[in-house]
């Protein structure tokens, strides 16, 4: 697919942490854009962004027509806010519509959010530790964990996205249209990196996700990546991780595996610092690169 065939893009979740920087990433770069969410203040209508319920199809389908392609950001972005049933049936609800109103109108790329949780997440970690958990969380299978690590949900947030990346994967086969579901790891702003020095005492702060982050202008840059990157390359409705480049931590990775999680093999040698979620097939796939990292804005590694 040429990039230059897709000129009308439609965010939803637009006004969300990664909406607000893909929609400014894609003006940036020349696109026209739809942007819509379910909270929309006065500010933001007044800049065009559309206020639409995604769990009712008729307002999914208006949303999406006249558009060329859509980056679906829109879901109840983590477990804990809602509950369990609520977070599921939310999620569902907006990402079948979605991906059915754009086989229907026959939009040419569907890129969407999904998680580093279905991988996995929360490792080790009990309910006692986050109540927000509905079984208690294993060590993973292998390090770096990739994409074969998944299906692993232990939460309905993580069910939500794997059930819908199930979802995608017929829809994408009935009609042709390539999506591509980029899991996630925990997004990050550059002021959100003032508090990375509070995990360096204690590694099993951040455990949990492998010590994983993206910042949220990689985030963006891997959106648009998936946008134009050639159908061949996206055929079959691929999953990919995102992430940062390296670790959360000012220790290497390697280290902090063998302390924490010992006896979890690793498939390939690591880098010092190297991410533990690994982002070789994003990088085969649609040639993301992560450019930034909190090594950028603080000292201590």
């Amino acid at each position: 697919m040429e990039s230059s065939s897709l000129r009308r893009i439609c965010v939803t979740g637009a006004s969300g942490k990664a909406g607000r920087a893909v929609v400014l990433d894609l003006l940036q770069h020349g696109y026209e854009v739809a942007a819509t969410d379910l909270e929309v203040s006065r500010e933001d209508a007044g800049k065009g962004l559309l206020r639409a319920d995604l769990t009712d199809y008729g307002q999914t389908l208006e949303v999406l027509r006249g558009v060329d392609a859509v980056i679906h950001l829109a879901n109840i972005p983590a477990p804990g806010l809602q509950t369990p049933s609520v977070t599921f049936n939310a999620n569902m609800a907006m990402n079948f519509n979605t991906f059915y109103a754009a086989a229907n109108l026959g939009l040419q790329r569907v890129v969407w959010a999904s998680s580093e949780t279905t991988l996995g997440l929360f490792y080790g970690v009990t309910r006692q530790q986050f109540p927000s958990m509905e079984v208690d969380g294993q060590p993973p299978r292998y390090a770096p964990v990739d994409e074969d690590h998944y299906p692993f949900p232990t939460v309905t947030y993580a069910l939500s996205k794997v059930a819908s990346e199930t979802v995608a994967g017929q829809i994408s086969e009935w009609s042709g249209v390539p999506f591509v579901a980029l899991r996630f790891s925990n997004i990050m702003y550059p002021e959100d990196y003032q508090e990375f020095p509070s995990y360096w005492s204690n590694p099993h702060l951040r455990k949990w996700n492998l010590w994983g982050y993206v910042d949220v202008r990689d985030v963006a840059t891997a959106c648009r990546q998936a946008l134009t990157a050639p159908s061949e390359a996206v055929a079959g409705s691929p999953g990919l991780i995102i992430a940062a480049a390296d670790t959360v931590m000012n220790r290497p990775s390697a280290g902090l595996m063998t302390e924490v999680f010992p006896g979890v093999p690793f498939t390939r040698d690591v880098g010092e610092y190297e991410t533990l979620l690994a982002i070789d097939r994003a990088r085969e796939t649609i040639g993301y690169e992560p450019q930034h990292s909190w090594r950028d804005h603080l000292s201590g590694s």
